[in-house]
């Protein structure tokens, strides 16, 4: 027992120990401006790396196809396929100028109704259905075409929130 608590004493001594320079730093501290000057700009560097949807797609087309291994005989599905996530791309390009221009306009801070928002809330999910269809339409037939190992590749890279049929953006983890 003299052993345990002589342990636990000598670790938090060298808890403490090392905790203390940190606990020292100011605020105002150089050492924390820096780190804090660190943070945003990798920030600022994570936000331009995202790039515009455009962008984004064509990055995700590019792995999506060598994960598949498309063949020649795929290539006009793959096609079809690739023109439409990029014209979904392109629209949403769109929109994302609109809200800025809007935004630089002073527009994007006026008050909205509740029915206003649900409007609102209407047609994007109005929108979000209509690509959903147009994917549909001609991931189909490119997931008609595929053989068997690349229809198990397909419902992992294919899948639009990260393979396991679960919402990224409500805690789940992504499957490798």
């Amino acid at each position: 027992m003299n052993k345990l608590l002589a342990s636990a004493l000598v670790s938090i001594g060298f808890i403490t120990m090392a905790a203390s320079p940190v606990m020292a730093q100011t605020p105002n501290s150089p050492t924390n401006s820096g780190a804090q000057t660190h943070n945003h700009a990798r920030h600022q560097h994570q936000h331009r790396a995202l790039g515009t949807p455009s962008e984004r797609v064509e990055a995700r087309l590019a792995y999506i196809k060598t994960a598949l291994k498309i063949t020649d005989a795929q290539q006009p599905q793959w096609n079809a396929f690739a023109d439409t996530l990029r014209k979904q791309a392109a629209a949403r390009d769109k929109q994302f100028q609109e809200r800025r221009a809007n935004k630089a306009q002073g527009h994007g801070h006026m008050q909205v109704s509740v029915i206003e928002r649900m409007e609102r809330q209407q047609q994007r999910l109005a929108a979000a259905a209509q690509m959903l269809g147009e994917r549909l339409a001609v991931q189909k037939p490119l997931y008609a075409m595929l053989t068997v190992e690349q229809k198990q590749v397909a419902n992992r890279v294919l899948s639009p929130r990260g393979g396991n049929g679960k919402n990224r953006h409500h805690g789940a983890r992504r499957t490798a």
